[in-house]
């Protein structure tokens, strides 16, 4: 028995949108990247699921192009909002500005 594809299309639209209200919604850093994260994982699903689906494998190459990048971004990520931390002691994204003299 086979899992039908709008369930899985369903299942990542929900994180896709899960995703984008925790990154408008909250202030803090930490979070705001891990709903990107979440971004990111919820289109290698559909990338995942069509590549099944039409029974080809162009999607699963693309889906290591995306973790490649999730990984860079997780990286350059941490180590922005660790400098930030370092100098403001906050991650709120409100009380940041680094460009105010």
């Amino acid at each position: 028995m086979q899992i039908p594809i709008e369930y899985y299309l369903i299942l990542s639209a929900a994180l896709f949108m899960t995703g984008i209200v925790g990154v408008l919604i909250r202030r803090n850093a930490i979070i705001v990247f891990m709903s990107i994260e979440l971004m990111l994982n919820s289109a290698n699903l559909t990338l995942i699921t069509f590549s099944s689906y039409l029974g080809n494998s162009i999607g699963q190459i693309f889906v290591f192009f995306v973790m490649a990048v999730a990984a860079a971004e997780a990286a350059i990520g941490l180590a922005i909002i660790i400098a930030l931390f370092r100098n403001k002691l906050t991650v709120n994204l409100d009380e940041i500005n680094i460009f105010k003299w």
